[in-house]
């Protein structure tokens, strides 16, 4: 339910991504070196046996056995051992720390910086800490019986992530260290506003319906659903989405504002179509007018009373909503406003709805609840982290850095705008990406991937994913090469998943050792 495949019961882009990726993986040879002369065999039977993995999690849009058997959340209870969980608010599955921490019965601890999918001792964006020193404190606790300090201090520790201007990447994210005793804290104090007609307000004002159909592209300026590391990752100034968006604004702030926790926002709407989701944005916007975003939710309102029970809507039907945004701490200062940015669409995040859908908001019925979390003078007490290390690990020369190319382009033509990324770092001849000296082994990768839509058509929505993966060491030499695409069927009611994976041995060899492909038809069960 909160995963790279589905957000809110919304088909992620990143399912594709991830699934493609994994499928690459799995075309990987065994090592001769470790495994002898038996690699090939081994190889191609992996190979006959790889999966199309996207195709897999899109057969299962709702939360059936096939995801709750691996879930945590079914049963805490099942973990028995003491758990020190670490994410970033960059990262995708920051949501996860303060879940465990409310649901485990065990010891516990959490940490959330302000990295994205990244060890926290090689935190980017900064600062990062000594993660592994961090490590070592909680296993010699539990495991040598050593006294560490590290369960006197308080159970959850964050980056209270300081208002910047939006930008592609943030080499340091401005901040400070906080922390809570216990998760959910009592300390905590939820405030609300109405959505009133464009304004956030303490009272309900009661107005006629707000009407709005996103154009496909709103959510161009959202970034990765998940950063790694790279440039061009972040969510750029909202103020494109925001003009193509329902915005609700509160007046500026005459004394600093933070939060930490799950923003929630409850609507009363209605739509003129069975299937359709709405993308809810909570934006911090600075006098000059730039927007950052610092949270955000999506539903399939198919999904509105659960996950696990989806249900077509009614043309017209008044239904009240309650979208939970992603788990964030942030500090908002004097002068600024805050905004929420409703919109029919999220695209590329994730996946259109069949049709156009057009939304009707009733003001004055909708509300957001903040988390705010008042200032605790323990919070510039708090120890210190090591400053980060790195373990000694496998001898390695980078041959080449892997550059990221991030570009939008708009066709005046056709109204597509088309959003491709690439990296290369997959040519040999003194051009790969790097060589394990230990292992004597070269390695070349690349990757590009493409998402297409046009400005009034969900249906023409199209994402592309490709690969390249050589490996080298002395004359032993492969090649792996895939190529996925998901794409909507005209009437809507199915997504066609294509897929090739084509491997090579040796260099310079035109026929492959084996060619897999899939041609799949996905039933939309209302997505």
């Amino acid at each position: 339910a909160d995963d790279a495949h589905y957000m809110g019961g919304c088909l992620l882009n990143e399912n594709l991504q991830w699934g493609a990726i994994l499928m690459t993986y799995a075309a990987l040879p065994p090592d001769p070196a470790i495994v002898g002369a038996r690699w090939r065999e081994m190889w191609l039977e992996r190979l006959d046996r790889i999966e199309a993995f996207p195709a897999i999690w899109m057969q299962h849009p709702w939360r059936d056995r096939y995801w709750k058997h691996g879930s945590v959340c079914e049963d805490y209870g099942e973990i028995r051992c003491p758990v020190y969980a670490i994410g970033g608010w960059a990262d995708g599955y920051s949501n996860a720390i303060p879940r465990l921490l409310r649901g485990l019965k065990v010891p516990r601890k959490g940490l959330i910086g302000p990295w994205a999918h990244v060890f926290p001792h090689r935190g980017f964006p900064g600062p990062a800490i000594g993660f592994l020193q961090e490590a070592i404190r909680w296993w010699d606790h539990w495991l040598k019986g050593r006294d560490t300090g590290i369960m006197d201090e308080p159970a959850y520790r964050v980056w209270m992530q300081e208002s910047v201007p939006p930008q592609p990447q943030y080499e340091h994210r401005p901040g400070r260290w906080v922390a809570e005793d216990r998760w959910p804290s009592p300390r905590s104090v939820r405030r609300r506003w109405y959505l009133n007609p464009g304004r956030l307000q303490d009272r309900p004002e009661v107005g006629a319906g707000l009407t709005l159909s996103s154009p496909q592209t709103t959510g161009i300026a959202s970034g990765e659903w998940c950063a790694f590391g790279a440039d061009g990752e972040m969510p750029l100034d909202q103020r494109q989405d925001d003009g193509r968006s329902l915005v609700f604004d509160g007046e500026p702030l005459s004394a600093p504002l933070e939060i930490l926790g799950a923003p929630v926002v409850e609507l009363e709407l209605s739509v003129d179509a069975p299937v359709a989701l709405v993308a809810v944005r909570l934006n911090d916007v600075a006098p000059d007018g730039a927007s950052t975003r610092v949270s955000y939710g999506l539903l399939n309102l198919t999904h509105r009373d659960g996950h696990h029970k989806p249900a077509p809507l009614v043309a017209g039907r008044r239904y009240r909503v309650r979208i939970a945004l992603n788990d964030s701490a942030h500090a908002f200062p004097p002068g600024h406003q805050i905004r929420v940015a409703i919109s029919t669409c999220y695209w590329p995040i994730a996946w259109p709805s069949p049709q156009p859908v057009t939304l009707t908001l009733y003001p004055g019925a909708g509300t957001l609840q903040l988390p705010l979390r008042p200032r605790a003078p323990d919070d510039g007490r708090l120890r210190e982290f090591d400053p980060p290390e790195v373990a000694p690990g496998s001898r390695h020369a980078p041959l080449k850095p892997l550059p990221f190319k991030r570009t939008v382009q708009r066709d005046l033509t056709t109204d597509e705008v088309i959003y491709t990324l690439s990296s290369d770092g997959g040519e040999f001849g003194g051009h790969s990406l790097a060589r394990l000296d230990e292992i004597d082994l070269e390695l070349g990768y690349k990757l590009s991937k493409c998402h297409r839509i046009r400005e009034t058509d969900p249906l023409s929505a199209k994402t592309e994913l490709a690969q390249e993966v050589r490996l080298r060491r002395g004359d032993w030499s492969l090649r792996i090469a895939s190529l996925v695409r998901l794409s909507a069927a005209a009437d809507g009611r199915t997504l066609n998943f294509e897929a090739r994976l084509d491997t090579w041995e040796g260099d310079g060899a035109e026929a492959p050792v084996r060619s897999r492909t899939w041609d799949l038809v996905i039933p939309r069960k209302l997505f």
